[in-house]
């Protein structure tokens, strides 16, 4: 099943035209397959799911491939939700993807619970923009019961001590990679692949 998904999401386009600042890296598709699969198998996927800094909608996409009652992408950039919506008739998905334009970080959004909320947020890897991860999990821990997150590698204390001051846990992590084409001009060789890992962060205690 998982490889299954990972070959409906090689459908998926990327950004046209990526914003460095917004740090938009499209989210490879084995890696979008590895983390929805595994949020299915533990029953994740069944009720509202919430895609923040969705881009062009490869989380969303995914997780509408798996059925559950309601999926939502939400990005500020409309350029890339016009790509979503295409990618939504490459894909052609079980559930309906709500396609919402608006901030993440405060997200114009009422969802009834339980929502589970997937994310590639910004790493903020670079100095000036560290931890910019924070504020989508701050939305996260506003809205959803579960959250599961791409950061880089090395960010499980950091993940475990601001869920834990927001009443949330991490239940499970797992190591992956993250595959990134040259795209800005500061990229020195046409493919690189990123240590990452993912998170899950149980908020329904918060």
């Amino acid at each position: 099943m998982k490889r299954a998904l990972e070959r409906r999401l090689a459908d998926v386009a990327g950004f046209d035209d990526p914003d460095v600042e917004r740090e938009q890296y499209p989210t490879p598709a084995g890696l979008a397959a590895h983390l929805l699969h595994t949020a299915d198998l533990r029953g994740d996927l069944d009720d509202v799911v919430l895609d923040l800094g969705t881009g062009t909608g490869m989380l969303a996409l995914g997780a509408a491939c798996r059925d559950p009652a309601r999926v939502v992408g939400l990005d500020v950039d409309g350029d890339a939700l016009a790509i979503a919506r295409a990618n939504e008739s490459r894909v052609a998905p079980e559930t309906p993807v709500a396609w919402v334009r608006g901030d993440a970080r405060d997200p114009p959004l009422d969802v009834a619970r339980p929502v589970t909320v997937v994310m590639n947020p910004p790493f903020g890897a670079q100095r000036e923009r560290r931890h910019a991860d924070r504020r989508f999990l701050a939305t996260a821990a506003d809205l959803a019961d579960v959250s599961w997150s791409i950061h880089n590698a090395g960010s499980r204390d950091f993940a475990a001590s601001f869920a834990a001051d927001e009443g949330g846990a991490v239940t499970d992590a797992f190591a992956a990679e993250f595959d990134v084409a040259r795209q800005f001009d500061f990229h020195t060789s046409a493919r690189e692949t990123l240590d990452v890992e993912v998170y899950r962060i149980d908020w329904s205690q918060s």
